[in-house]
């Protein structure tokens, strides 16, 4: 099964109050935050989320995050290997990872 598209994008940044400055002057609004510098927003229009967290430790990384409906019956195309599999997460779904051809992060998710 392939899966069903884009659900929304994660942003890592160092100033989580002017990366959300940033999506709410493109029209974004936010629906949540969490208590630790991090937030979901969603544009009125429709379309993918953008999750924005705030990371000084390490790199920076952003990447998309693609819905899946069952990750029991989700199989990866010939070639692809899962970096992470399908494990439950404390917001509510399974996410996966998998690693484009330049090594990118693809998370997939999909419900618990």
């Amino acid at each position: 099964m392939a899966t069903e598209g884009f659900l929304g994008y994660y942003v890592e940044t160092r100033d989580y109050r002017a990366t959300a400055a940033f999506w709410k002057s493109l029209g974004f609004e936010n629906v949540f935050e969490t208590d630790h510098e991090s937030g979901q927003w969603v544009h009125p229009q429709g379309g993918p989320y953008v999750f924005i967290a705030e990371q000084h430790d390490r790199e920076l990384t952003t990447h998309p995050i693609l819905q899946v409906a069952d990750s029991q019956s989700f199989v990866a195309a010939a070639g692809l290997q899962f970096a992470r599999p399908f494990v439950a997460q404390h917001w509510g779904v399974v996410e996966a990872t998998l690693h484009d051809p330049d090594g990118r992060e693809v998370s997939l998710q999909a419900p618990r």
